[in-house]
């Protein structure tokens, strides 16, 4: 079983330890959710900005998740100027 700060925390997992198809977690829009501009010392660094904002590095896939549309490739696609939501530590919470 993987942590709850996983993304992979709610995909099955079948014999000897493999995992199924990746179970997507859902975060909901939430008025507490930041609008926020990638600055260029986060630049394909969303662990930093997940450090930052939550207090952990574990959680630098949220930013992804939450924006789909603007972040594709979790790393790749987080450059400087692209302007994402980023979910309040509550609805992280809630997601657990």
């Amino acid at each position: 079983m993987y942590k709850s700060s996983s993304p992979w925390s709610q995909t099955p997992i079948l014999k000897n330890k493999i995992l199924d198809i990746q179970t997507k977690r859902y975060i909901h829009k939430d008025d507490l959710d930041e609008e926020y501009t990638i600055p260029a010392k986060y630049e394909y660094r969303p662990d930093l900005l997940s450090y930052e904002k939550y207090g952990t590095a574990k959680w630098w896939w949220i930013f992804a998740l939450r924006n789909p549309n603007e972040i594709i490739d979790p790393i790749n696609d987080f450059v400087a100027g692209t302007v994402i939501r980023i979910p309040s530590k509550k609805n992280i919470d809630e997601m657990k």
